[in-house]
């Protein structure tokens, strides 16, 4: 008796239609007018245009490990294992070949979209003594209704309900919640790094004015929100480099976990909220909120793979959001601020690029997939991060000798001097570290979770509250 199994969504993670029209959109976005076009002639057109467009990587797709072992079982008993899918014979046939077992292949031909009844009256002409069928959705319904045994894959509640109204089903594998890894995409750890908008406020004394701080909040909020809706849509355009990269692979929608219409509801939902909140704090705040998406989608899009460039994009949107908090809190922190961060943040932004370039070299390959560098890059990647550093140190020396603070500080200026060495350990961890090859991806986060780091910055607020209340200096 043979298995039938279905590609989208039942032995691959993902749908084989949104990852081509997303790669092709990548190569251009004015693509989108060509897609238009093709979906005019029809799914199939459009499915075997987009097949012979674009060569996906089809090793690299996500697959569903429990099909896959059912398959290779049904193989091993000397079963015909074979895929039917309404997407177009080129993909269906390279995941084919990427199986370690047999498989016949029949999908859509740029004229018969081969779904639902259309599918059914097929698997009936082929196997007329009966077969099993292993589907996802309720357009497998007709499918079912003439299989010999049903397997629901990754179903609706009401698809499955109808499905054993329908057929006999003897395997369930059930839906995969997507909330959990909706959250995880969205990256809320990150939003550690929108504690910058309340520097400004703090620096002028205005975070102790309690009128200030419900406006504040919301900002941080609506930061979060927006920036969370930006990796998830940076996550979507990456889909096909991150598969490959040692550890993005992980991710919600690399792996398959989180599908990629999910993953842009979700972004599309976290942008409403976020800019609601921002309107309800002041147009100003969401105009710079808008300026930070505007950069992060420039980023995304084409930015990246500039080298260098996308170094200080990331930069500019770690200062970005110090000007949002400056926006809020309407106060007037100098402009020695944003100075340091630029080059703080700098400094920050290389070590990540450094890390994943010895990662490339230390595996043999030469290229950062979906980036600008090369291998040969890495000695100009480290003096260029070091020297971005020592440059933050010696801003912050210049900020101090300027009496930059003396404007909002009425206390002891000469603790300030402790932040000119503590911002070196920091600076140099991070990046002995990242010599060892031991960082992580992303250095704020290592920064959170070390322990050297962690007592550094326990000291620079030390040296701020010393200095702020203005006690005797030592």
């Amino acid at each position: 008796m043979p298995l039938v199994l279905d590609l989208d969504h039942t032995l691959l993670k993902t749908d084989t239609l949104h990852e081509q029209a997303l790669v092709f959109l990548k190569q251009s976005p004015l693509n989108i007018f060509k897609l238009v076009a093709w979906l005019t002639k029809g799914r199939a057109a459009l499915k075997q245009k987009l097949g012979r467009a674009v060569d996906l990587d089809a090793q690299y797709l996500p697959l569903n490990s429990d099909i896959v072992a059912l398959g290779q079982s049904a193989s091993n008993a000397g079963r015909k294992v074979c895929i039917a899918t309404a997407a177009d014979n080129t993909i269906a046939q390279k995941v084919a070949d990427n199986l370690a077992f047999p498989v016949d292949v029949i999908g859509s031909d740029g004229i018969i979209n081969l779904k639902g009844k259309t599918k059914a009256n097929r698997l009936k002409e082929l196997f007329p003594d009966g077969f099993d069928y292993a589907g996802d959705s309720s357009a497998d319904l007709p499918v079912w209704k003439v299989a010999r045994n049903a397997i629901v894959v990754n179903a609706s509640s009401s698809t499955l309900r109808k499905a054993k109204k329908t057929a006999t089903v003897t395997h369930v594998l059930p839906r995969s919640p997507t909330l959990k890894p909706l959250v995880k995409a969205m990256r809320p750890h990150q939003w550690l790094k929108n504690s910058l908008i309340f520097i400004p406020a703090i620096l002028s004394g205005q975070i102790f004015i309690p009128g200030i701080w419900p406006g504040l909040i919301m900002t941080f909020f609506a930061m979060g929100l927006v920036a969370s809706a930006t990796y998830i849509i940076n996550d979507t355009w990456d889909v096909a480099d991150d598969r490959k990269h040692w550890s993005k692979r992980k991710r919600p929608l690399a792996s398959g976990n989180l599908s990629i219409v999910s993953g842009f509801i979700g972004a599309a939902a976290a942008l409403a909220a976020g800019f609601g909140l921002a309107v309800a704090v002041s147009p100003s705040v969401a105009l710079v909120l808008g300026v930070y998406l505007v950069l992060t989608l420039a980023y995304s899009l084409r930015l990246k793979q500039l080298v260098f460039h996308d170094a200080l994009v990331l930069t500019s949107l770690f200062t970005l959001r110090l000007g949002i908090g400056t926006v809020a809190s309407e106060s007037q922190p100098s402009p020695w601020l944003f100075v340091f961060s630029m080059f703080f943040f700098l400094s920050l932004a290389l070590a990540k690029r450094h890390t994943e370039i010895a990662r490339v070299l230390n595996k043999g390959e030469t290229k950062i997939n979906g980036r600008g560098y090369r291998t040969e890059d890495l000695p100009l990647v480290l003096a260029a991060g070091m020297s971005a550093g020592m440059a933050a140190v010696v801003i912050m020396v210049l900020y101090i000798s300027s009496d930059a603070f003396r404007l909002s500080f009425k206390g002891q200026v000469e603790w300030l001097w402790g932040f000119p060495p503590l911002i070196f350990i920091i600076v140099s961890r991070l990046w002995s570290v990242c010599l060892r090859n031991e960082l992580d991806d992303d250095p704020i986060v290592f920064s959170v979770k070390d322990r050297q780091c962690q007592i550094a910055v326990a000291m620079l607020g030390v040296c701020f509250i010393m200095a702020w209340f203005g006690l005797p200096s030592l």
